[in-house]
């Protein structure tokens, strides 16, 4: 307790307590004999008393205690304003010709050919840019700086946003990372691809089959499951990757490859290698609109099914009769109505027999 109170009262002046002055007729003080009473006046706000003192000592406190709680709530809400930055997206415009493919692209330059991709390009042009960013990852070890630009960068995903806007020569919005392994980049652009527009069949197993190769990843299996892909469906299209440069040509663009025709292909190649290659040689000049499942059929020698063929046979304008040959081989004429009257009917047979039989008509 008094402890508490000479905390309390610790600073507290106590000038205002002065001896009681003599009383001239014993009921007032002689002022003049009074102590201090030449001084020079009480400084304005000064408590005079010791209960003055006390009292002015407590407000201030008080002052200082709603000043510290006014502090403490705009600590509070610069706090609660940096959390919100801390977790923000900071997006940088750049230059695109800073900016390069990694070696794990998996965007082929056929992709840019696409009427997809031109649709993409006008909606980025017609916006003045990109509004989804693109992202990026800084390069430490490239040996050198791309067109002036340092530090240089990494597309991690964006690669047709990325192409658009560096054919429109407009800046690319991008989020930039300074530090991602390859492993990181690599997951997180199969991720982005998978959300928006899909891979070909050929691409992706080319992007899988790579990454295997590289030893990004041990096995194939071991890729599947980190990517969270079907196994099967990254099988069938390290399949397509692996076919032959000239098989792949076959097609008006690898694009065309569906994921099923992996199997078909194969064993195709299997039994017959030269024989495929040699007609896929022969498929990729058959033009550049030339139909992606009719290379295919043409590539495993699916026989392509036959129709029923009517051919009519006229004098001048007038329908005699029309034969019929079936997709079986049969061969059928069928005459119009008295076109042969009954009269003439053992002339034709007779001049069928002959026909048949090679032998000139009597």
């Amino acid at each position: 307790m008094v402890k508490k109170a000479a905390m309390k009262t610790a600073g507290i002046s106590m000038a205002g307590f002065q001896p009681r002055a003599k009383l001239i007729d014993g009921q007032s003080p002689d002022v003049g004999a009074m102590p201090g009473a030449h001084e020079l006046p009480r400084e304005p706000g000064k408590p005079f008393t010791g209960v003055g003192s006390v009292m002015a000592a407590i407000t201030r406190e008080a002052e200082i205690s709603h000043e510290l709680i006014g502090v403490q709530a705009r600590l509070q809400e610069a706090n609660s304003k940096l959390a919100e930055l801390n977790g923000a997206v900071v997006v940088r415009s750049m230059n695109p010709k800073a900016i390069r493919r990694s070696e794990w692209a998996n965007r082929v330059e056929a992709e840019f050919e696409t009427l997809e991709f031109r649709q993409l390009k006008d909606e980025i042009a017609s916006a003045g840019g990109n509004v989804q960013p693109i992202k990026v990852r800084a390069v430490a070890d490239i040996g050198g700086v791309i067109d002036g630009q340092s530090p240089a960068y990494e597309i991690v995903f964006g690669h047709r946003r990325h192409q658009a806007c560096l054919e429109l020569g407009l800046p690319v919005s991008a989020i930039v990372v300074d530090k991602m392994d390859d492993r990181s980049l690599f997951e997180a652009m199969d991720r982005e691809n998978r959300g928006r527009k899909n891979l070909s069949a050929w691409e992706q197993g080319r992007m899988y089959e790579e990454a295997v190769r590289k030893g990004l990843y041990p096995s194939l299996r071991r890729l599947a499951e980190s990517l969270g892909v079907n196994s099967s469906d990254a099988s069938r299209a390290v399949q397509l990757a692996k076919l032959p440069k000239d098989l792949v040509g076959a097609f008006a663009t690898p694009l065309d490859l569906q994921v099923r025709w992996a199997k078909p292909l194969t064993d195709a190649l299997q039994r017959d290698p030269e024989g495929v290659l040699a007609r896929a040689r022969e498929a990729a000049g058959l033009g550049a609109d030339r139909d992606a499942a009719d290379v295919f059929a043409r590539l495993i020698a699916k026989p392509v099914k036959e129709e029923a063929r009517e051919v009519a046979i006229n004098s001048g304008k007038k329908k005699l009769a029309v034969m019929t040959v079936a997709t079986n081989g049969r061969v059928s004429v069928e005459f119009e109505i008295g076109v042969v009257p009954s009269s003439q009917q053992e002339a034709l047979i007779k001049l069928l027999k002959a026909f048949l039989a090679g032998a000139p008509a009597a």
